[in-house]
């Protein structure tokens, strides 16, 4: 069974994990994923547009990622409401999981972390978006959100 550690990426992110972001972003977009990018994704494309969002992120967003034995195998971002009468929500974005790492509760993990780092953080409502009958919506539905 794969060991997963859960954490919090401090920015201006390491080089090495804008690379292992990168890889995984390659990933997702390379197994279809509904992640806004289109195939062929080259690293420098990916590790840049990793970069400029961490770079450029409001200082209260929060950047979750999964760590195993071979770097980055997950992540998962929040970024709170540009609305100054809704200081109160955020959206969830990018959950990403790595193939290697789907299917063994990953998702729900990392979902559950940043539920509750946004509770933490003063966030009461969460909103997403979600491919209809993709396998975030289902994984979404499962846990508890609501359509």
């Amino acid at each position: 069974m794969t060991v997963y550690t859960l954490e919090r990426l401090t920015v201006p992110v390491a080089e090495t994990d804008l690379e292992s972001l990168a890889r995984l972003l390659i990933d997702a977009v390379d197994s279809g994923a509904a992640v806004s990018f289109l195939a062929p994704l080259t690293v420098d494309r990916a590790r840049d547009w990793w970069r400029h969002v961490t770079a450029t992120a409001d200082p209260r967003a929060i950047f979750l990622v999964a760590r195993d034995d071979e770097g980055i195998a997950g992540t998962v971002q929040l970024h709170p409401a540009w609305a100054p009468n809704q200081p109160h929500r955020a959206d969830v974005a990018k959950l990403i999981v790595h193939r290697r790492g789907q299917g063994a509760g990953l998702g729900a993990e990392l979902m559950r972390a940043i539920e509750a780092a946004a509770g933490k953080a003063g966030f009461r409502l969460l909103t997403l978006d979600a491919k209809r009958g993709g396998a975030a919506e289902r994984l979404y539905r499962r846990i508890g959100w609501t359509h």
